[in-house]
């Protein structure tokens, strides 16, 4: 799997990466019947996608990385190098999203984008990552404790106030091989 940055060109984010990010939130309409992040996840645009991405990448430290496979997008991570409430004293990166191709889960897409993420973090000197899981995704409170997640509190998101639980995975440097 290759990662690689989302990045705008000219200020715009690229239109055939935009369709290929739509395309790959399409198949997710569950999530996002879940998260209420789309008017109608049964007929997520283009134009929504990229509203999205610009919010997200507007924050200050966020990455939108995109995971191929064999060229094909199989993936994408959005990051924080921090919480954006500064007040929260939080100093571990934050997951914001983790979005597989629903046509490819359970191929071990998501456990390698997991953990090339962990480790852009891990080599950037950071000694832990947290994430929110939306209460009403058991599935994903799964998927992220079977990978060594734990829970650190319940609270709301900030954007939207949904019911969530906070995780966290200690980062420990390992030695080169």
């Amino acid at each position: 799997m290759i990662l690689e940055p989302l990045a705008p060109v000219d200020g715009a984010l690229p239109g055939p990466v935009l369709t290929e990010v739509a395309a790959l939130y399409a198949t997710n309409r569950a999530f996002f019947e879940l998260s209420g992040d789309f008017p109608d996840p049964a007929r997520i645009t283009v134009e929504q996608v990229a509203a999205a991405l610009a919010d997200e990448l507007a924050r200050d430290g966020a990455q939108v990385l995109l995971a191929r496979s064999a060229g094909r997008l199989v993936g994408l991570a959005a990051t924080l190098d921090r919480h954006p409430d500064p007040a929260s004293g939080d100093p571990d990166p934050w997951i914001g999203l983790l979005l597989i191709d629903a046509t490819a889960h359970r191929a071990g897409y998501g456990r390698t984008l997991a953990t090339l993420v962990e480790d852009r973090f891990r080599a950037a000197g950071r000694d832990g990552v947290r994430l929110a899981v939306l209460d009403a995704n058991p599935s994903a409170l799964a998927f992220w404790t079977g990978r060594g997640y734990t829970e650190l509190r319940r609270a709301p998101d900030l954007e939207h106030g949904r019911p969530c639980t906070v995780l966290r995975k200690p980062l420990t440097l390992t030695a080169p091989r």
